[in-house]
């Protein structure tokens, strides 16, 4: 069995991602920036401490670009080419649905390196994660009851991060897919009115959408101290949202597990202490 680095080990995908190789039976390395465990290895992506320690004897590696950084390819640039040094046989990037859509994004130019670095390589895409209403979102659901953002009535075609994390582990172990990139979306799309319908069905909680300015979630978010730079990269995406650029949907995850994306009801029947406290 293979032995496989995953970067974000401890994030949302990162976790079902390395329950997923491990019950298949690979051995997992996974990647940190503080001090290491036994199954760990230090590798801090944004200072690049412990990089060519992290690829030593790595057969396969999964890679994503971490939270609040808007220069993904002067990140991972250095990590791909270290990967090739180090005779690695496979890489998984994540990055995200919409990032091919310019060749200047900084995501696309590190799919790009990827895609001429000579290694086999699958990129995943994607969509808006149905857990950000468990995370990013979760403050105002608590607080007010609400669902803030700067969408209207647009559409998305939301995934849950367990079922990109299964994708990852299939692409991580196969070949039949080598060298190809997918966008992941659930199989149904919906608004954000919606969305609060199933919260509050599963929690028996009244939870409503209101849309709100992009100027009022920026306060927001540099409320909570997210960098300015990373908050104007949310408001832009959120931009294309509103325009209907996430409603789209694929078959890839059905394509690559064999199985159909878990439904925003069934995802939040499983989160649903997260709201209810």
């Amino acid at each position: 069995m293979s032995k496989i680095l995953v970067v974000g080990a401890s994030g949302t995908v990162g976790t079902s991602l390395v329950e997923a190789l491990r019950a298949k039976g690979h051995e997992v390395v996974r990647a940190t920036s503080q001090k290491p465990g036994a199954d760990q290895r230090l590798f801090n992506l944004v200072t690049g401490e412990g990089l060519s320690a992290a690829f030593t004897d790595i057969e396969r590696a999964f890679l994503l670009s971490p939270p609040g950084h808007t220069n993904q390819d002067e990140l991972l640039a250095p990590v791909i080419n270290e990967a090739k040094a180090k005779g690695v046989k496979k890489v998984v990037l994540m990055t995200a649905m919409g990032a091919n859509a310019d060749d200047s994004l900084p995501l696309r130019k590190a799919e790009i390196a990827l895609e001429k670095s000579g290694l086999a390589y699958n990129i995943i895409r994607p969509n808006w994660f149905m857990q950000n209403f468990n995370s990013y979102w979760l403050h105002n659901i608590l607080a007010h009851g609400e669902i803030q953002l700067p969408v209207a009535d647009a559409k998305g075609s939301f995934i849950d991060t367990r079922d990109i994390a299964a994708v990852a582990a299939e692409l991580l172990t196969r070949h039949d897919f080598d060298n190809r990139d997918f966008d992941l979306t659930g199989d149904e799309s919906l608004d954000h009115n919606q969305v609060a319908e199933h919260l509050s069905r599963a929690t028996e909680k009244t939870i409503r959408f209101r849309d709100i300015t992009p100027e009022e979630l920026r306060a927001q978010l540099l409320g909570a101290q997210l960098p300015a730079p990373y908050v104007e990269v949310l408001l832009t995406i959120l931009g294309y949202f509103k325009l209907g650029y996430a409603a789209g949907i694929t078959d890839a995850v059905s394509t690559i597990t064999g199985r159909s994306p878990i439904r925003f009801a069934q995802y939040a029947k499983d989160f649903r202490s997260a709201w209810v406290r």
